[in-house]
């Protein structure tokens, strides 16, 4: 089975001023263009042993990592044969990594600077910048002169954080790159188009940029607006595929954090920072990350027409492996600070589970090998989760609701009463992922115990007997 990396994930970032409780969120949907593609979670320890000469299985990039690597967590695929895919993660110096959000560069570009093959790709890029980063703005320039050196293998877009910043990078070609913070007070929904507009290259403290593009731009006159420097209108694309895959989802995103914003959901023009109305939790992410336009006639699991049930591409999937919100908190102790909210499966069914960043373990069963189905192990129980979850959505929709209801408030739960323990270690922390993770599975056993019975009650295969029979 190979795996396709590109069409596929939608992504979130918000400041700190933006949410709820002043920490700072970058999240993502990490889609596959098959509904089983399994991924596990792994924490690496700082400095552990590994070829500091790293060279990519995916496509042969090649780099000389630093001697010095930072304790991190990461969602590898299960089968490292096309590379390792770690996808998302935090580091020890709370720094927060996830890649990558799929674009597309247009022609007229590619054709100047075509993308490098042996370039650096979403394979590697997690594994060789997030263990040597201290910080959301390091991560760009290391991430940014892998780029401009080695050159870049695929069109991407990054996120980072760390605990006062919030930032979102760009690779628009085969060499470069552009990064923009998401002001404090705002947040930003990307969905596989290139998404940074006007650039600002005075402003080094909210933009950042390869050496040489503005250079590179003028002298190939690849500029359509001539008066200012947007990168989308500049290295993007504006296709029928771009109108009906990817803005909705923006749309769909402005439309729950914004509600006052009267966009069209195939607009070419919907703005890259958004406002919104009121602060942003990490349930109501989690929410988004679930959606597909519920209360609207695109919902494919709705009641509009089957043309508008399927015009549009939702942003939970069947086809979502790894689902996760990071988040660096401002208001306990730096060890705290870092929490991955861990989805493996469809958000619009699958709970999400927290797990501090700075533990040693997230839970034994999450790191096992997992190519074969196994009803214990959290990926394959998510998957059940889901496919038993939508087979009769409309009939068992309280039940589904309550069930997220309540796993989300038990996340939230056992976050409190971890953030209160007397004495914090690496191992400390780990026990307590792994009972978390403990309460999640046995949780999604009852669940998945509900919808078997509610769907058996369902079944076309039945008939209404007398009852004295």
């Amino acid at each position: 089975m190979n795996r396709h990396t590109h069409q596929a994930c939608t992504s979130f970032l918000a400041g700190k001023l933006a949410t709820l409780d002043g920490s700072t969120l970058i999240a993502r949907n990490e889609d596959n263009f098959v509904a089983i593609w399994p991924k596990r979670a792994v924490v690496h320890p700082a400095n552990e042993d590994r070829d500091r000469h790293f060279v990519s299985k995916g496509n042969a990039f090649t780099t000389t990592l630093p001697e010095q690597a930072y304790h991190y967590t990461a969602m590898p695929d299960n089968d490292p044969s096309e590379g390792y895919f770690e996808e998302s993660g935090i580091n020890d110096q709370n720094v927060a990594m996830s890649a990558t959000e799929s674009a597309y560069t247009n022609s007229r570009v590619l054709g100047i600077d075509p993308l490098v093959t042996d370039g650096i790709a979403e394979d590697a890029m997690l594994t060789v910048v997030l263990p040597y980063v201290d910080s959301a703005q390091a991560g760009i320039q290391r991430l940014g002169q892998l780029v401009t050196e080695n050159g870049a293998a695929e069109t991407n877009g990054v996120l980072f954080s760390d605990a006062e910043e919030v930032w979102y990078m760009e690779i628009v070609s085969g060499h470069h790159w552009v990064a923009q913070r998401i002001p404090d007070d705002a947040y930003a929904v990307v969905a596989n188009q290139l998404a940074i507009e006007d650039v600002d290259f005075i402003d080094t403290k909210n933009f950042l940029t390869s050496p040489g593009i503005r250079q590179f731009v003028q002298e190939n006159r690849l500029n359509p607006d001539g008066n200012r420097f947007n990168s989308r209108h500049i290295f993007g694309t504006q296709t029928i595929d771009d109108a009906h895959y990817n803005t909705p989802r923006v749309w769909y995103g402005h439309k729950l954090f914004t509600p006052s914003a009267l966009e069209n959901p195939s607009s070419q023009d919907l703005p890259f920072i958004r406002h919104a109305e009121r602060k942003i939790s990490v349930g109501a992410v989690e929410q988004f990350l679930g959606s597909h336009y519920q209360e609207t006639p695109f919902d494919p699991l709705g009641t509009g027409s089957e043309e508008a049930k399927h015009q549009f591409r939702a942003v939970g999937l069947s086809r979502t492996q790894n689902s996760h919100i990071l988040q660096i908190r401002r208001n306990v102790a730096p060890v705290l600070a870092g929490v991955v909210w861990q989805c493996l499966g469809n958000p619009a069914f699958s709970p999400y589970l927290p797990f501090y960043a700075q533990g040693d373990q997230v839970g034994l069963a999450y790191g096992e090998d997992n190519a074969a189905y196994n009803g214990q192990n959290p990926y394959w129980a998510n998957k059940l989760l889901d496919v038993l979850s939508e087979a009769h959505y409309h009939q068992n929709r309280k039940l589904l609701a309550d069930f997220l209801n309540q796993t989300q408030a038990a996340g939230y739960q056992r976050l409190h009463l971890g953030d209160q323990q007397a004495t914090v270690s690496a191992a400390s922390l780990g026990q307590f992922n792994a009972e978390t993770a403990d309460a999640l599975a046995q949780a999604i056993q009852v669940q998945t115990g509900k919808l078997v019975q509610a769907n058996a009650d369902l079944s076309a295969l039945t008939f209404t007997m007398d009852a004295g029979l």
